[in-house]
């Protein structure tokens, strides 16, 4: 009976283990698992194929501004772009050296070997010239002395659109050229252009600078009359010159915690560094949205213009030396340009508003009632009398939304009666780097006469190497690569910065 039982289990067990069997079997048995396996390795490679391909692509740095405005020069197609990526951006043969004594943790590109060789300069006169940059006197110039610049210019990309409209404007040849013939110039003050900067790009040093001495001076004038053509690192033709020269200046710099000057001790030095601060500052300005950013450029923008701030004369003046105690007309333009261009920039410069109305009171004070401007008086000190600085008290001015002021005014007469322009026999490139900006800024008859005046004799007198001579007049020019910067700002007036109008329409903000 127990057998009976035991057996009648077994079958009862078996019975149901071959329903189980025959169930899945029906289903597919071994197969189905396989293919589910299958099927489920699938969807995991799918899945992060999936993943894969929906990630956010990763950003890839763009060197030019894409197109917009206008287009015109500056809408570069792709193809331009991209040339012109390959040439600012730096090659395997670029050192990278932390300038000695430098605060910031940052590097700069040192423009070593690869950059070329360029024709060095002849031998350029120094401390015998009559208060040039190189020396002291009774001149007018970059020195102890009594010395005496900006114009106007569509078709902005995205590395123009955040810059004052003023200078914005400069950037695009149709606009130039507008401006050209609307202001009283012609091509050929264009072609002008193009010719001083090729004599600038082939005379550079090796080291980013310009000239045998007091080269940041030259320097910072060169890359003025580069901006000045809206010519920046990511420019084709010069985009190498400018970007050795921006870096030549922040490497004195940032040796020198913001000083700028080849010489701190020498008389120049508040010249050089004025200047130095006036074209950083552009530099700033202009290669905001360029890259690569341009390592300790801002830091050294800031304190340079922070220096000028900072060591401004209790006059109102600024002084050789920086000593805070007297000053002149002559070193007093450099400062206030450069601070103009430093409140283009978007750094901050605790107190500069103050400091300039200091400085346009002090040059309110050089007055003379003829309406020449004085060296640090109402007194010329010329020897033919003529108040070779009433064009940097114009200027000065102007630059600051005082176009309508009373100085500019008398200044704008007393220039318009007494400036002569002969380029063979008297034309002091100093005094007429500031006069050609401040008569543009004037303009109406007042500009048309002065136009008239200079603008022919400054193309002839051009050399077929794109240079300028200094011309009997200019003592305090002392070398040919400030009388060729000195030509071919004059020479960009025209677009430059726009007209303040003369003062015929609501006084605004211009320059």
């Amino acid at each position: 009976m127990d057998q009976l039982e035991d057996y009648t289990a077994q079958e009862i067990h078996l019975t149901h283990e071959k329903r189980r069997l025959g169930f899945w079997s029906k289903l597919g048995g071994g197969a189905l698992t396989f293919a589910i396996l299958v099927h489920v390795i699938v969807l995991l490679i799918g899945a992060v194929w999936i993943f894969q391909i929906t990630r956010e692509p990763e950003k890839k740095i763009d060197f030019l501004p894409g197109g917009g405005g206008g287009g015109g020069e500056r809408g570069a197609t792709s193809k331009v772009k991209t040339k012109k990526r390959a040439q600012i951006t730096p090659t395997t043969n670029v050192k990278r050296v932390f300038a000695e004594g430098a605060t910031s943790s940052y590097s700069i590109p040192d423009p070593g070997e690869n950059f070329g060789e360029m024709a060095t300069l002849t031998s350029l006169s120094s401390g015998s010239m009559n208060s040039g940059l190189g020396s002291a006197g009774s001149g007018t110039g970059f020195g102890k002395g009594n010395g005496s610049g900006m114009g106007t210019g569509g078709g902005m990309g995205k590395l123009f659109g955040l810059i004052p409209e003023t200078m914005g404007k400069r950037c695009s040849k149709d606009d130039r050229l507008q401006r050209l013939t609307q202001n009283g110039g012609t091509p050929a003050c264009e072609e002008a252009v193009v010719k001083g900067l090729r004599w600038l790009k082939a005379n550079q040093k090796t080291d980013g600078s310009w000239g045998d001495t007091n080269q940041v001076g030259m320097t910072g004038l060169a890359l003025l009359a580069y901006f000045g053509h809206c010519e920046t690192p990511a420019s084709e033709e010069f985009g190498d010159s400018c970007l050795k020269g921006i870096v030549y200046l922040v490497n004195v710099g940032m040796q020198n915690n913001g000083k700028l000057g080849t010489d701190q001790a020498a008389q120049p030095f508040c010249y050089e560094h004025g200047i130095g601060t006036y074209a950083l500052a552009e530099a700033t300005t202009f290669c905001k949205d360029l890259k690569p950013i341009i390592p300790n450029l801002r830091e050294v923008t800031q304190k340079a213009g922070q220096f000028i701030i900072d060591n401004q004369s209790s006059n109102g003046a600024w002084s050789y030396g920086y000593t805070k105690t007297g000053g002149d007309s002559s070193v007093v333009g450099w400062q206030i340009q450069a601070l103009k261009a430093c409140s283009h920039t978007a750094i901050k410069f605790p107190g500069l508003k103050p400091v300039v109305e200091k400085g346009l009171d002090f040059l309110a004070s050089c007055q003379n009632d003829n309406g020449g401007f004085g060296y640090n008086g109402k007194s010329p000190v010329t020897p033919n009398s003529y108040f070779t600085l009433t064009g940097v008290g114009m200027l000065c001015f102007q630059m600051w939304d005082k176009g309508n002021h009373s100085a500019v005014r008398k200044g704008a007469k007393y220039i318009t009666e007494n400036t002569k322009f002969d380029f063979t026999s008297d034309a002091n490139l100093y005094a007429h780097y500031y006069e050609s900006q401040a008569m543009m800024q004037r303009g109406g008859p007042d500009w048309k006469k002065y136009n008239d005046l200079f603008r022919d004799q400054m193309l002839t007198n051009q050399q077929p190497d794109g240079s300028w001579n200094n011309p009997p007049g200019s003592p305090h020019v002392p070398n040919k690569v400030m009388s060729t910067c000195l030509g071919t700002l004059m020479m960009e007036v025209y677009y430059r910065f726009l007209s303040t109008g003369g003062g015929n329409v609501k006084e605004r903000p211009r320059i």
